[in-house]
C-alpha cells in the first residue's frame, strides 16, 4: 500500500517539530494508541488498538526515526504484529514546510500487510489507512492547539 497526502497545520515549524517527536503528544493523537514509550534517542515501542474491516487487533511493535533533518524531515520505519490478525510493516517519509505561522505537512508512506490483513482486501485497508491518517491530523491539531513545548534548560550558573 502506498499512500501520500499534506496536512496544513496551525503552528510554526519549530513546534509542530518538537510536537511530532513528544512520545505523549503522539500518544495522543495515533488513533488506537494505548502505549508509546521512547526506547532511545530515536525509537518507539507502541500498543495499537485498531480494526480494518471485520479484522479487530492489538499490535504490539517499534517505531525508528532516522534520516532526520532537525527540523525539516525524518523517516519513520516500524513494525507491529496482531497475533492471529497477521503483521504490519512499513515507512513513511515525513517533511515540514514552515509558511510563517502556519507548516505543511508533507508525507508519503509505504506499507505491507500480511495474515489475515492481507486477506481482506487492499481497498478496505487503502480505505482504513487513509480514515486513520485522518483522524491523526484531525487530533494531532487539535491538540496541538493546547500543545506548549519544553523549553531548552537554562544552563547553571
Amino acid at each position: 500500500m502506498d499512500m501520500n497526502g499534506e496536512q496544513k497545520i496551525n503552528a510554526p515549524q519549530a513546534v509542530v517539530w518538537q510536537a511530532l517527536n513528544d512520545p505523549d503528544m503522539l500518544r495522543d493523537s495515533i488513533p488506537g494508541c494505548q502505549e508509546l514509550e521512547r526506547t532511545g534517542e530515536n525509537g518507539f515501542e507502541a500498543t495499537v488498538k485498531a480494526k480494518v474491516g471485520p479484522v479487530s487487533a492489538k499490535f504490539a511493535g517499534v517505531v525508528e526515526l532516522l534520516d532526520i533533518n532537525e527540523p525539516e524531515s525524518y523517516r519513520i520505519s516500524g513494525e507491529g504484529k496482531g497475533g492471529v490478525a497477521g503483521f504490519a510493516s512499513g515507512s513513511a517519509n515525513v517533511r515540514l514546510v514552515p509558511n510563517g505561522e502556519t507548516t505543511t505537512l508533507l508525507y508519503t508512506v509505504n506499507a505491507k500487510v500480511g495474515g489475515k490483513l492481507a486477506q481482506i482486501g487492499s481497498r478496505l485497508i487503502d480505505s482504513a489507512a487513509k480514515k486513520m491518517a485522518s483522524q491523526f491530523f484531525t487530533k494531532f491539531s487539535d491538540n496541538l492547539e493546547a500543545y506548549s513545548p519544553e523549553s531548552p534548560a537554562e544552563p547553571a550558573d
